[in-house]
C-alpha cells in the first residue's frame, strides 16, 4: 500500500507540476521577460515548487533529512539532465550555443550550494527569532543574484509578445488561474508523497536522507526534465539551460525558506552532517555544467560531450555512495 500511495501521488505531482511549468512559461512571455530570465527565474521556480512543498511537508512530518535529501538530490538530478540534453539534442552542442550569461546563474547555484554545505557543517547558533541567520543569508544571496540576473536580462520585445498571442497561447488571466489551481493540487498531494516516502524508508531500512535524494528528488525533478527537453526540442536552448541552473538556485533558496516552517530550532544546524555528501555532489555537478557553458571545449567521445560524460559518471558514483551511506544509516 505504501508503494501504491507513492506512485499515485508521484504521478499526480508530475502532471500538476507540468501544468504549473506551462502556465508559468506563458505568464513570463505575457509579461515580456527574456528567454534566459524566464528559464532561470520563473520557469525554474514553477518547476521547483514541488521540491519546496515536499520539503515543507517533510518538516511538518519531522523528517528533516528527507527534506534536505530532496533538495540536494534534486540539484544533482538537474545537472544529470544536462547530460541527457546532450543525448537528446543531436544537431548542436547545447552548452556551446547558449548565452554566456548563464555563467551568472550557474555561478550563483555553486555559491548557494557551497554556502549551504558550510552552514550545515558549521552549526551556527545565531538566529532572528526562530529563523537561523544562515537561512536568512541564503535567502539574501538568492535575492541579490536574481537582481543581478534581472539587470543582465535583455527582455522580450512587444513584437515577440504579439507573436506569442498569434501562436494561440492562453491569456495572462487564464494562465494565472491555471497556475494557482496546479499549485493547490501540489499543496494537497505532496504530504502523501512525503508520508509514503517515509514509510518506504522505514520498511526497507534505508535512511530517509537517501530516499529523499533518490526517490523523492527524482520524482519532484521530473517536471524539470519534461520541460527542459521540450524546450530543447524546439530550439529554446537558453530556456532549457536557464531552467536547470535556475532550479538549483531556487532549491537552495527553498532550503533557507523552509526554516520559516521549522520551529524545533535552526533548520540547517539540525540537518545531519552526512547529508553534506549530497550537497557537495550537487555543487560539483553544477560546477561541471558551468565549466561546460564557459569553456566551450569542442570535444566529443563518440556521441557525447566530455563534460556531459563526466556529469553522468559523477552522478552515478555519487548515487552509489549515497546508497551505501543510506544502508549504513
Amino acid at each position: 500500500m505504501i508503494w501504491v500511495t507513492f506512485f499515485v501521488s508521484a504521478a499526480i505531482v508530475v502532471v500538476a507540476a507540468q501544468k504549473l511549468a506551462q502556465y508559468g512559461d506563458v505568464i513570463a512571455i505575457r509579461t515580456r521577460l527574456g528567454g534566459m530570465f524566464i528559464g532561470t527565474l520563473l520557469l525554474a521556480a514553477a518547476t521547483s515548487l514541488p521540491e519546496l512543498l515536499t520539503t515543507i511537508s517533510a518538516i511538518n512530518q519531522t523528517v528533516p533529512d528527507l527534506a534536505a535529501g530532496n533538495i540536494f538530490g534534486s540539484c544533482m538530478f538537474n545537472m544529470f539532465m544536462l547530460g541527457v540534453l546532450d543525448l537528446v539534442v543531436r544537431r548542436g552542442r547545447i552548452l556551446r550555443v547558449v548565452l554566456r550569461n548563464h555563467a551568472i546563474s550557474g555561478g550563483l547555484a555553486v555559491l548557494l550550494g557551497s554556502l549551504s554545505v558550510f552552514f550545515i557543517l558549521a552549526k551556527l547558533p545565531w538566529a532572528v527569532g526562530w529563523i537561523g541567520l544562515d537561512s536568512l543569508t541564503l535567502i539574501a544571496v538568492y535575492v541579490g543574484g536574481v537582481w543581478l540576473l534581472n539587470s543582465n536580462n535583455p527582455g522580450i520585445s512587444a513584437e515577440a509578445e504579439l507573436d506569442a498571442g498569434q501562436a494561440g497561447l492562453p491569456s495572462l488571466t487564464w494562465s494565472i488561474a491555471g497556475f494557482l489551481v496546479a499549485t493547490g493540487v501540489l499543496v494537497v498531494v505532496t504530504p502523501w508523497l512525503v508520508s509514503s516516502s517515509k514509510g518506504i524508508a522505514e520498511a526497507t531500512g534505508i535512511s530517509t536522507g537517501f530516499v529523499g535524494a533518490a526517490l523523492v528528488a527524482i520524482v519532484t525533478s521530473l517536471p524539470e526534465l519534461v520541460t527542459t527537453i521540450a524546450a530543447a526540442r524546439i530550439g529554446a536552448f537558453d530556456l532549457a539551460i536557464g531552467n536547470l541552473f535556475g532550479s538549483n538556485c531556487f532549491n537552495i533558496f527553498a532550503l533557507g525558506l523552509t526554516d520559516f516552517f521549522y520551529t524545533q530550532g535552526t533548520f540547517l544546524a539540525d540537518i545531519d552532517s552526512t547529508m553534506t555528501l549530497a550537497a557537495v555532489l550537487g555543487v560539483t555537478l553544477t560546477a561541471l555544467g558551468l565549466f561546460g557553458n564557459v569553456a566551450r571545449i569542442e570535444r566529443r567521445l563518440l556521441f557525447i560531450e566530455v563534460d556531459a560524460l563526466l556529469i553522468f559518471v559523477l552522478y552515478g558514483l555519487g548515487m552509489w555512495l549515497l546508497y551505501t551511506r543510506g544502508l549504513m544509516a
